[in-house]
């Protein structure tokens, strides 16, 4: 696949091909229709060879070249998997698009410190999982760490003790770089209710801003209902990033947890 594709990323190798698609010729032929010169067509007619798109048929002093249609049936093949991956994944390059925009109005409102305190957000989840099997995900810090990340993020350190003063921390890394938040857990009530504060620092340990969280576990048809609140404070104008990914992110986090849920029940 690498060899037609490169053979293939040349434009007059590409209009060889759409010639000898059309009848066999030789490389005399080509040279005249491409108007290259005769070394030259020579020399992309061997590429495409090697790449298994042609065929050369030596009749007497003539060389005659025809294109075979099988590499390029399994190079579009291969394409063709590659766009349906694409698109079944359409939605991660959506949340690229919807954060860009979130970043740019963020930015536009982010003036001074102070800018977003106070802003709030809620998450409503169905679970496919008892109460006690939600909170210990929550709580138990191999299963936090099971789910507790954004695509792309590996958490390094995560912990909630549930108890009111107890750690709340939460280390991850990319590629990029290190992020770290640390807090207080405020109340725990096993297994409905867990509220604790979370600030995201900078490397020199200062605050970019701090979440204040208060999770509601309910018995529901089905599981359990999880509801999510979120209110932000002490916000610098760097948090800027952070802040404009908080939908996007506990949203995904949230669908990992999900999903981790569901896999354990099946």
């Amino acid at each position: 696949m690498e060899q037609i594709a490169a053979a293939l990323g040349d434009g007059a190798r590409r209009r060889i091909v759409e010639l000898l698609a059309e009848r066999p010729r030789s490389v005399g032929e080509l040279a005249e229709l491409t108007g290259l010169r005769q070394p030259q067509t020579t020399k992309h007619l061997q590429t495409l060879s090697r790449a298994g798109l042609v065929t050369v048929f030596p009749l007497g002093q003539r060389r005659v070249y025809a294109v075979e249609a099988g590499p390029l049936k399994d190079f579009e093949g291969r394409l063709r998997a590659l766009i349906a991956t694409i698109e079944a994944n359409a939605g991660e390059r959506d949340v690229l698009t919807r954060y860009q925009a979130a970043i740019g109005a963020d930015t536009a409102s982010a003036k001074q410190d102070r800018w977003a305190d106070g802003r709030a957000f809620s998450f409503d989840r169905l679970l496919a999982a008892s109460p006690d099997a939600v909170w210990r995900h929550w709580t138990e810090p191999a299963l936090l760490a099971s789910w507790w990340a954004p695509p792309s993020m590996t958490v390094t350190a995560c912990v909630i003790e549930p108890r009111a003063g107890g750690r709340a921390v939460l280390d991850y890394r990319d590629a990029e770089g290190r992020y770290r938040s640390a807090g207080e857990v405020r109340a725990a009530t096993e297994p409905e209710h867990l509220e604790f504060d979370l600030s995201v620092l900078d490397a020199q340990g200062d605050i970019f801003f701090t979440g204040h969280y208060d999770l509601k576990f309910a018995e529901a048809p089905g599981g359990t209902r999880l509801r999510l609140d979120l209110r932000i404070t002490e916000t610098t104008v760097e948090a800027v990033p952070f802040i404009a990914g908080i939908e996007t992110g506990w949203g995904q986090v949230l669908d990992n947890l999900a999903a981790q849920l569901t896999q354990e029940k099946d």
